[in-house]
């Protein structure tokens, strides 16, 4: 049977887009998932929270799944746990500050009790059945990130998670090259690799560059300073720290995600704030402002983000005000450039001035072409697999991978749900299975789909029109209304004659129904709705929603 059996590769998340990072490994009968992520909803998805990987397929073969092996702390690689742990219970293998960050996620969802969290070393390796997976050294924006090397009966998959070549790291040692070259002279069956930054050039800037310039900017100013970055980013939040504590200044931290990763990353030592320097953020008025630092999440400028709600002066303990400082460490994600431009303008506004120069405090946490160039080399993989990133990014790698010689019918540029078939000398695509996106709203996960968010887009672009009639059971004759309800179309008392002319035709629909001795319920509300969208649309050139309501009394 295991001779026979092929390694099946089957990517549920995190190609052609950025976020929700999952990859199923299957041999005869087990499988393990590598990272299971989140992504946040584009601009069409209306009232959506999160967007999480569709679980069909995991949950159709739940028996079979040994375990889940997490590659670091990031929400595109960690925020979908709660929800496929809803579904099925197994083993979660991660570094110490993922499984704590992993934890507070558990918590917020009452998981905690019921989830095997299994802590690991970079080095270590664990066995879940067919497959031997080891934990390699790495470097990423968040401390404890690994890459794995997937030991299978067929050969070794390497799979670099998120990953830079950092050679002064912020805290722990670079990433461990020479364990992959190691693995490339044995022989590397097939890498998977991030391509986030694969149309970048060079080399990424280690994060320390970025220390020296915060600390420029902590001794040249006066002013209070407020910093927004990433929550997530916890060797940005430990140089800002550190700058603040070097200049005597006081921090506070505003943003939940923010104090959550602060809680989580001090408790286990990944973090270090000198004593007496944290302050709430309550007692920030009884500093002057060049005593005092805030850290806030809104880097991308998120509405509801703390960042956000102080530049539109909706915070409820920062006022921002003249001589405030505000530096933004981060680079905007594409789509966020309008939302980021948008906090400034309100920044400058309310007479603060604002650093945003994401090429001094800024970098990276993804390789760039030369690092990734260096991986290729150094694993000489028998094939490759772009992963990670948008179609462009899939497949810019995948040039770069050819550069390197590889075969182009060796490289494979996957799709969602699209399965990879190994051997020890052969690869091919094979079936598809369920694959795709289910959305989050509120405490509902899936229950809204294309023609919900497609109703969502009509109300938001042309309103509602609601009709309302009271009917007689016993004679079919109209007692009340129509009555007409207008939210988001026209202001009712600006419109009163529209208003008016769609009571008639909506009635004169319902007496040609009466004459006809239509007592159907559909047919009548059928009538209404296509004659006063047929008169609407003549008027005004808009359709909205209308709504047709039947009482019966």
């Amino acid at each position: 049977m295991a001779k026979k059996s092929k390694l099946k590769i089957i990517p549920l998340g995190g190609l052609n887009e950025i976020g929700k990072n999952m990859t199923v490994f299957s041999y005869g009968n087990d499988m393990i998932i590598v990272d299971c992520g989140m992504a946040f909803p584009d601009e069409d998805m209306l009232g959506i929270d999160i967007v999480i990987p569709d679980f069909s397929f995991v949950v159709k073969n739940a028996d079979k799944i040994r375990g889940v092996v997490l590659t670091h702390g990031h929400e595109d690689h960690i925020g979908g746990l709660p929800y496929l742990l809803k579904e099925l219970n197994v083993p979660i293998y991660g570094t110490n500050l993922t499984i704590g960050l992993v934890q507070n996620k558990l918590k917020e969802h009452n998981l905690l009790s019921t989830t095997k969290l299994k802590r690991v070393m970079p080095g270590d390796t664990v066995t879940l059945s067919s497959f031997k997976v080891e934990f390699i050294r790495s470097n990423h924006s968040i401390p404890d990130a690994v890459a794995l090397a997937i030991h299978t009966p067929v050969g070794v998959v390497l799979h670099t998670g998120d990953f830079k070549i950092d050679t002064t790291p912020i805290q722990g040692e670079m990433i461990d090259l020479a364990r992959i070259g190691e693995l490339g002279k044995k022989g590397v069956l097939a890498l998977m690799s991030d391509s986030t930054n694969a149309e970048r050039s060079g080399f990424t800037m280690s994060e320390r560059t970025v220390g020296s310039t915060l600390e420029n900017v902590f001794k040249s100013t006066k002013s209070r300073i407020i910093v927004a970055t990433f929550a997530s980013n916890v060797h940005r939040i430990q140089q800002i720290i550190n700058a603040a504590a070097n200049n005597g200044r006081k921090i506070a931290v505003s943003g939940r995600s923010m104090l959550n990763l602060l809680e989580v990353a001090t408790e286990l030592g990944y973090m270090k704030i000198p004593a007496n320097t944290l302050i709430d953020i309550d007692d920030i008025k009884k500093y002057k402002p060049h005593q005092l630092t805030i850290i806030t999440t809104g880097s991308q400028g998120e509405p509801m983000s703390a960042l956000y709600r102080m530049a539109y002066a909706e915070h409820k303990k920062v006022e921002i005000g003249e001589g405030d400082l505000v530096v933004i460490s981060a680079n905007p994600i594409p789509g966020n450039e309008k939302l980021v431009a948008n906090v400034i303008n309100e920044l400058y506004k309310k007479g603060a001035d604002v650093f945003n120069d994401p090429a001094s405090v800024h970098v990276s946490g993804h390789a760039c072409q030369e690092e990734l160039k260096m991986i290729l080399g150094l694993a000489k993989p028998r094939y490759f697999i772009p992963v990670h990133g948008e179609y462009k990014h899939l497949k810019t790698h995948a040039d770069l991978g050819a550069m390197m010689g590889i075969r182009r019918k060796d490289i494979f540029i996957m799709e969602l749900g699209k399965v990879l078939e190994l051997t020890k000398d052969s690869a091919k695509c094979a079936e598809n299975v369920q694959a795709g996106l289910v959305m989050v709203d509120g405490l509902g996960v899936g229950d809204v789909g294309n023609i919900v968010l497609r109703d969502r887009k009509h109300l938001a672009e042309d309103g509602l029109i609601v009709i309302v009639v009271t009917i007689s059971s016993e004679t079919g004759n109209v007692v009340a209304g129509p009555d007409i309800i207008s939210r988001g179309f026209v202001y009712v008392r600006e419109s009163e004659s529209l208003m008016d002319d769609i009571r008639t035709i909506a009635r004169k629909a319902l007496d040609a129904s009466e004459k006809n001795r239509v007592r159907e319920w559909t047919t009548l509300k059928n009538a209404m709705k296509s004659r006063v969208s047929e008169y609407l649309y003549q008027e005004t050139k808009r359709k909205p929603m209308i709504l047709p309501v039947i009482m019966e009394v």
